[in-house]
This record gives structure tokens, sequence and C-alpha cells, in this order.
């Protein structure tokens, strides 16, 4: 925290002479009364099409948020992975090459696959091969 004295302060203020303040006066009553004659310079245009100016365009600022609460994920690990094949060629893929099959969710894709098996069975994947 800061804190000021001041010692002998006064302050006097300028008043401007009569004489100034009614020529002043003056002034603005002819130019009111006879109006002021300026000349502007008027804008050479180039083109004959109209471009409209870019304006400022601000972002939104809301007063509450239009959503209460955020979205659920709905293809989480366990969405992702339905359940393990166990046909006979299943059988077989994993004794011979060693290949787990499941039947998956239609919108998962190899990643979230491979997350869903690394997270649900604690297995390194490989790769996955996907039907269709």
């Amino acid at each position: 925290m800061f804190t000021f004295q001041f010692v002998g302060f006064s302050c006097v203020a300028a008043v401007p002479a009569k004489t100034e303040v009614k020529s002043k006066a003056l002034k603005a009553k002819k130019a009111v009364l006879k109006g002021v004659h300026s000349h502007r310079k008027k804008k050479v245009r180039t083109s004959p099409t109209f471009r409209r100016p870019k304006t400022l365009r601000l972002r939104r600022q809301p007063k509450y948020p239009r959503k209460s609460a955020p979205r659920r994920n709905k293809l989480d690990h366990y969405a992702i992975i339905k359940f393990p094949l166990t046909t006979e060629s299943a059988m077989k893929k994993i004794e011979d090459n060693n290949t787990l099959v499941f039947i998956v969710d239609v919108k998962a894709n190899k990643h979230q696959i491979k997350h869903a098996v690394k997270k649900l069975y604690d297995i390194d994947v490989a790769k996955v091969n996907t039907l269709i």
C-alpha cells in the first residue's frame, strides 16, 4: 500500500480574459449564422463496383452457457468392444496366428479399437484388421 502526504498544497484555476471569451462567442455566432464554408477534397472512385467495407466482427459474449453439462462420450472402451467371436475359424486364428477376434462397434476406428483392447485386456496390440 502506498501513502502520500501533501504539504502546502494550493490550486488556482486559470480564468480566461473576458475579451477572449467574448471574441470566441462572436466567432461561434458568426459560424452559426453564415455557416462554415470549408472545402473538402472528394475521394476519387476508381471502380464502378461498390465493395462493402469489412466492419468489426466481435466474438460472442454469452450471458450463460448453452449446455449445462458437457456431453458424455457414448463411444467409450466398453461400447467399442462388444464381445469376442467364438466361431471355429476364430478359434483357429487364436491357435495358429496368435490373433484375437472381436465384434466391435461400427463407428470405432482402428486407433480407438487398439486403445480399448489395451485398456480392457492389458494387451499390446501389434495391428488391427477390420472387416465390414
